[in-house]
């Protein structure tokens, strides 16, 4: 497999380059892949929600000790932003909390607001999230139905690209390409691109095409 380095003389790889499909947890790759290769000890470098595909860097076994060296790398995605629709976890798996019909976009707005976004943008954190507020991750007050402060984190972003832009229906999508620091989410970015062309906005794919030099053409599937 191409998408394993070896860790040593048998068979057992050392990082395992998988592309995830949609409707799976990361942990459920995991799963798989113990049963694959026979090893409980491993660990990835960046969980991918269920809603999202792509590249997950896997570490099997004593190599799980080499994924703090990939958690930190930036991060390409390609997304599509669904504008004129906005939800509770920040995706299409969410309720929607907001509607409203877009009206047709100048794509010298898009291009201005996208280069706008470039560097480093304090957004809150999507509220189905793992980052914790008193010892308790963010999705567990939102499904109890509590109130809860959410947080602003430091985003970083390298680079934003404007792929595509459709229109149909009083919604429209922008098919997007960008490249991220460690930590930063892309449906807060969603939500923050909208919110700059006065319309709501959330996630309605999301691929993970790059970690650092790791590339999803060298990942195998499950």
């Amino acid at each position: 497999m191409a998408a394993c380095k070896k860790m040593d003389e048998k068979s057992t790889p050392c990082i395992v380059l998988v592309d995830k499909p949609k409707g799976i947890t990361s942990f459920d790759v995991i799963r798989k892949l113990r049963k694959t290769f026979g090893v409980r000890k491993m660990g990835h470098a960046g969980t991918l929600d269920p809603l999202a595909t792509g590249l997950l860097v896997v570490g099997v076994g004593t190599c799980t000790k080499k994924l703090r060296d990939y958690v930190g790398l930036p991060k390409t995605y390609e997304v599509e932003v669904l504008l004129g629709r906005k939800t509770t976890t920040g995706d299409m798996e969410g309720e929607v909390v907001e509607q409203k019909k877009v009206s047709p976009i100048d794509r010298k707005e898009v291009l201005h607001v996208l280069d706008a976004m470039r560097g480093i943008l304090p957004l809150p954190v999507p509220l189905y999230s793992a980052i914790k507020r008193e010892g308790k991750p963010l999705y567990a007050y939102a499904r109890s139905g509590q109130t809860v402060e959410v947080p602003v984190k430091k985003m970083r972003i390298y680079r934003i690209e404007l792929l595509d832009m459709t229109q149909d229906g009083g919604e429209a999508i922008l098919s997007l390409r960008m490249d991220v620091g460690s930590g930063a989410y892309v449906r807060s970015i969603a939500e923050a691109i909208g919110k700059r062309l006065g319309v709501p906005a959330t996630v309605k794919e999301l691929r993970r095409t790059r970690v650092g030099e790791f590339d999803v053409k060298d990942a195998i599937t499950i």
